[in-house]
């Protein structure tokens, strides 16, 4: 339950809330209406900390995603703005809560069921050689399946990255088949690396006993 500030709180009561609840933004109502939301950095450069809000600036930015919007707009609000809450209003600015940039990453690892087992496979091409078909097809014909896939082009080198989370830990054979079909696998995460990891820092230490 995060609270709201009003045009007449001060800065130092501001501060005091932004403290006590974790945040480094809060929004401003008046009336129950959205009209902005002002950021600890603003308050710390006003100087006067018994200023009241409406004294230290005249109109606030309004950042905001609407109460029927999907998760993702608020991350993506959040994200370009650099905010620790987001504001959900209704209507014509009815302010009806706000959510948190925490908990918008705790569902984000939920939607992309991070917290189901798994393998995690990483492969960079480039963006017209992308088929989904091929891809769901080589990891089917490994016996797993895609639980979650998402894509993201450097705007760079122009070069698409292919995040494939599957529903199993053995992925050495997938990996194969990926690079058998001259895929370029950047990363790859399941049981086998961290055998291999466990199996390499035995072997290191062995040589050093050795020694």
């Amino acid at each position: 339950m995060i609270p709201y500030l009003h045009l007449h709180d001060t800065v130092y009561q501001a501060l005091q809330l932004m403290n006590d609840y974790h945040v480094v933004h809060l929004p401003i109502v008046d009336d129950n209406k959205y009209i902005g939301i002002v950021s600890e950095d603003e308050l710390l450069r006003a100087g006067d900390d018994t200023a009241e809000l409406q004294d230290i600036r005249e109109v606030f930015p309004t950042p905001s995603v609407k109460d029927h919007d999907h998760f993702l707009k608020a991350i993506q609000i959040a994200v370009q703005n650099s905010l620790s809450v987001v504001p959900v209003i209704e209507g014509e600015h009815n302010i009806v809560g706000v959510v948190t940039y925490n908990d918008l990453l705790k569902h984000s690892s939920d939607f992309m069921s991070l917290h189901e087992p798994g393998g995690l496979i990483v492969i960079e091409l480039e963006g017209k050689e992308y088929s989904f078909n091929e891809i769901s097809r080589i990891v089917e014909s490994n016996d797993a399946q895609i639980t979650q896939l998402n894509t993201h082009t450097d705007q760079d080198t122009g070069m698409m990255q292919l995040t494939i989370k599957i529903n199993k830990l053995e992925v050495s054979d997938i990996v194969a088949t990926f690079q058998r079909y001259e895929y370029n696998v950047k990363y790859y995460f399941g049981e086998e690396l961290f055998e291999n990891e466990l199996r390499n820092n035995y072997d290191n230490l062995m040589n050093y006993l050795k020694i």
